[in-house]
């Protein structure tokens, strides 16, 4: 069984140890070696909270896992290490940060039970941002603002967290937060006079290295609501980050901070309102358009509209479509030469399979696109000849 050197101190950053098993897994650039130890100070991935990573002797330690029989630890490493003594080193940096948000975490799922009875139903540490689920009817802002409020005063009170070992009649006897039903002796992690919980993931020693916890996102999922926060450094480095990107937003607005808002609500605005007229504008030009370019058609008993537009975007060209059939016993043949995009529709009933027309002569040009009877589009390569593939598609519909 291999000893867990960070039950009893997290802040454990170097240790030394004996190698009981080192094997290869893999061959080439896949390989790696699979390091068993007598006593590990790396923590392996459990529940929700990622795994250490490290150095053991001269290798690197890239994943830590427990065993399948739940007694030994699993360093998976670089590079193969010798039996007998070796000393680990613990990647500080990585593991600080986890312990930030683990212990925040605690914080804030007992936060959201004091104060609205939410249980906390899973955890999730990722590499930028951590997630809990939580267990309620509703979450709205106030449930947020009073939750963060609160796990942010018992991170400033810097109260003690401790490391207790305990049955589970005896946990549950001191009081703890979620019931387990496990055997044997359990290790739990104590906040001062505020919440225990049982878990075997590494924490800080008092609440204040949390530094201070932001709530980020909230979502629905399924039956749960999950909700994104950080801590600590990851807290600094967001706030930061947002602080740009609001400074930034703020001199392409020429505006201050605090009205960035509103700016930007009026530019929506402006922007929906510009889009209408812009509609508008399009159907007018349409209508005109189609008028022009039927008034110009030779008579028969269908008339074929064959034209290719310099600027024409694929909205337009439907729209101008639609419009040239819908007087009847018509064929519009039309193509945008800025976006290579080709659209081919019918009066409704005609005889033709302008769809499938459509699918031949692209195909032919080295282009596709298809469609029902009625209406096809599709699109061609830059360069292609325009002129050339409407031509074809005419000499197929007059035959």
């Amino acid at each position: 069984m291999t000893e867990r050197l960070y039950y009893q101190d997290s802040f454990l950053r170097e240790f030394d140890a004996q190698v009981l098993s080192c094997e290869q897994e893999g061959e080439g650039k896949a390989a790696r070696w699979r390091v068993v130890l007598d006593r590990t100070a790396f923590y392996p991935t459990s529940g929700g909270q990622p795994h250490d990573t490290g150095k053991l002797g001269g290798a690197t330690v890239v994943e830590v896992v427990d065993a399948s029989d739940g007694k030994q630890i699993v360093h998976y490493t670089s590079a193969a290490v010798k039996p007998g003594s070796i000393h680990g080193e613990i990647d500080w940096t990585r593991r600080m940060d986890h312990m930030q948000q683990h212990t925040g975490q605690h914080l804030l799922s007992a936060a959201f039970i004091e104060l609205f009875q939410f249980p906390t139903v899973s955890f999730h540490l990722g590499k930028e941002t951590s997630t809990i689920d939580l267990d309620a009817p509703s979450i709205v802002p106030r449930h947020l603002a009073e939750a963060e409020r609160r796990t942010n005063e018992i991170i400033f009170e810097d109260r003690v967290v401790a490391v207790r070992f305990g049955t589970a009649e005896e946990l549950a006897e001191a009081g703890i937060r979620k019931k387990v039903d496990r055997e044997g002796v359990l290790r739990a992690i104590e906040v001062d006079g505020y919440d225990r919980q049982p878990c075997g993931g590494t924490h800080l020693a008092r609440t204040g290295q949390a530094g201070v916890l932001l709530l980020r996102k909230l979502e629905r999922r399924r039956e749960a609501w999950r909700l994104e926060f950080v801590c600590g450094f990851r807290a600094l480095a967001t706030a930061r980050n947002d602080y740009a990107t609001l400074t930034q937003a703020g001199s392409l607005l020429s505006c201050g901070l605090p009205d960035v808002p509103s700016v930007v609500t009026k530019m929506i605005e402006e922007k929906r309102a510009q889009h209408g007229a812009a509609k508008r504008f399009e159907e007018r030009l349409a209508e005109y358009e189609s008028r022009a370019l039927l008034g110009q058609s030779a008579p028969g008993a269908t008339r074929i509209i064959s034209t290719v537009l310099d600027d024409a975007t694929p909205t337009y060209l439907s729209l101008l479509a639609a419009k040239i059939v819908a007087e009847g016993n018509a064929i519009a043949l039309l193509a945008g030469r800025a976006t290579g995009h080709v659209v081919f529709a019918q009066t409704k009933g005609g005889t033709a399979d302008v769809g499938a027309v459509l699918r031949e002569t692209l195909k032919e040009f080295g282009g596709k696109g298809g469609g029902p009877r009625d209406f096809g589009q599709g699109s061609v390569a830059p360069g292609a000849d325009l002129a050339a593939i409407l031509q074809k598609a005419r000499e197929k519909l007059e035959v």
